[in-house]
């Protein structure tokens, strides 16, 4: 890799078209525009904070191949710069770039807290687990400094609803007493992303997120006090990260996880571009290896949207690493269970408080 034709501290090393918009379309927006004139050049690593003001703040999740029902994000795009986000596309639709956009252009939703109040208040709402983080990371580093996602979470503690986070930030550890009173009533499951145990893959693939010391160490903490965690092996990369299956398996067995989970990268709409662009810069020596192992998993192709194969692959290699994970399990988590969260308690309280009136 040549550090000198790469932008430090950030995983796209580019800004694709935005798909919504014809070139010819002019975007108003004063302070980027000012940005923009004055040049990204003295600015490149410098992350906007923009408030936004959503109407609602759950999404019911209608794919058939993710494990939840209903997510929120406090945050719309993602400083942690992980090179094969999904969530890349999502930002195209307000507007701005899947590229460095994504990583750059932070959308923040401080009425979060209040509008999931409203929602669970409501009797019509039929309490079933909200996962924060279902598209980008609540405890991202915008995090620190609005802390939207501890807001949620005491909301979610105030009316005993059950909750679920995916993370590979151990700034969650700073709500550590929240979640550990959400776990007294078994509301709470966490989900660490660890994708590698190499902390050079760490730095390219993820730029801008915690260490994997640290989250292993978060693992750790959280299972000691009795927060259940299930580690995300997610995405596996063929020929990154592929090998680590098994010795990244037992490594968060032994932190204390119950359970792991996987998907095989697919590389949908403008990540494609991305990914192909970073690999190339970053591992040249190897970018057509993974590019082409990558197409034999999705029927040839980097982009896969079939349900059913689309986050587990097909083909020999995925069928290698389906395989792996399917071995991991068997070998380190025998006995062990991801535990469901509790359903009732909420209904109780609400109930309950209708009751006073």
């Amino acid at each position: 890799m040549n550090p000198k034709s790469t932008i430090k501290g950030r995983g796209a090393q580019l800004n694709v078209p935005n798909r919504f918009f014809e070139l010819s379309h002019e975007m108003r927006d004063d302070f980027l525009e000012f940005c923009h004139k004055e040049g990204e050049e003295s600015d490149k690593n410098k992350t906007l904070y923009l408030e936004v003001f959503p109407k609602t703040i759950v999404n019911k999740v209608e794919s058939p191949d993710i494990g939840m029902a209903y997510s929120m994000n406090p945050y719309q795009g993602c400083e942690h710069g992980c090179i094969y986000c999904y969530a890349r596309n999502s930002h195209e639709y307000w507007g701005y770039s899947a590229g460095l956009d994504f990583e750059r252009r932070i959308l923040v939703k401080k009425d979060a807290p209040k509008l999931l109040e409203e929602l669970i208040k409501k009797k019509s709402w039929k309490t079933y687990p909200i996962v924060m983080s279902g598209n980008t990371d609540c405890y991202q580093p915008a995090e620190k400094q609005f802390e939207i996602t501890r807001q949620c979470l005491e909301v979610f503690l105030k009316y005993k609803h059950p909750v679920a986070i995916i993370t590979k930030n151990a700034l969650i550890l700073r709500d550590l007493e929240l979640l550990k009173e959400l776990g007294k009533d078994n509301l709470i499951g966490v989900n660490i992303s660890i994708t590698s145990l190499s902390e050079d893959i760490r730095r390219v693939l993820e730029p801008r997120t915690t260490t994997i010391a640290k989250r292993l160490e978060t693992v750790k903490t959280l299972s000691k006090n009795g927060i259940p965690v299930n580690v995300m092996l997610a995405p596996i990369i063929p020929a990154i990260n592929s090998h680590e299956i098994l010795p990244l398996s037992k490594i968060v067995s032994e932190h204390g996880a119950v359970s792991i989970a996987h998907t095989i990268v697919r590389l949908n709409g403008a990540i494609g571009e991305i990914f192909t662009d970073w690999i190339k810069k970053t591992m040249p020596d190897r970018a057509d290896k993974v590019l082409h192992q990558i197409e034999s998993c999705h029927g040839g192709t980097l982009n896969d949207s079939r349900y059913g194969t689309r986050m587990r692959g097909e083909g020999k290699i995925a069928e290698q690493i389906n395989n792996l994970v399917k071995m991991a399990r068997h070998k380190y988590f025998k006995g062990k269970v991801m535990p469901k969260l509790n359903l009732e308690l909420h209904d109780q309280f609400k109930d309950g408080q209708l009751r006073l009136f």
